[in-house]
């Protein structure tokens, strides 16, 4: 089993404590709330004895990406491109249009484009941030960026983060 670490989530966390008697490194007694990572061992004592199931366990080293046939990739981003295009043409016509209810609609209609074009693009081997493809693609939109694209951010992150393939 990969080696994990504990994570709480303070939005759900009641203070209940549990995990502050159970953790034998003191890594849950932390002035911030949040888990000490470099004193966690990863023994999940701390996320069984939450009654809120505010702490969660991290693995540090993840799958590396399962191939997929390269014909399915390319009809699911053909998908990815219109749904990307349907997205451009809702706010083209939020933005042209004076009946409000229109507007309402066509905002709704991009959110929906977004989160559809988002989950196929996932589905064509992004899913997990730290695969090659993610870092392939990132490379690419910085060597030749879309319009609004945060080039900067983008190299931020490919100078910190870590790549499995």
């Amino acid at each position: 089993m990969p080696k994990m670490v504990a994570s709480r989530n303070l939005r759900i966390c009641t203070k209940d404590c549990m995990c502050l008697y159970v953790c034998p490194t003191g890594a849950t007694d932390t002035e911030t709330g949040q888990v000490d990572f470099s004193k966690c061992v990863g023994c999940g004592d701390c996320a069984r004895s939450c009654p809120n199931s505010a702490i969660s366990m991290i693995p540090l080293d993840y799958p590396h990406q399962q191939p997929k046939d390269e014909r399915v990739k390319e009809k699911v981003r053909a998908i990815a491109r219109s749904k990307a295009a349907q997205e451009n043409i809702a706010k083209k016509i939020a933005e042209s249009a004076d009946d409000p209810g229109l507007r309402i609609l066509m905002t709704a209609v991009r959110r929906s484009d977004r989160l559809m074009g988002e989950d196929l693009i996932r589905e064509t081997g992004y899913l997990l941030p730290q695969s090659g493809e993610v870092r392939r693609m990132l490379e690419s939109f910085v060597a030749d960026p879309p319009e609004g694209f945060p080039v900067e951010a983008a190299k931020e992150l490919l100078s910190r983060m870590w790549f499995n393939s």
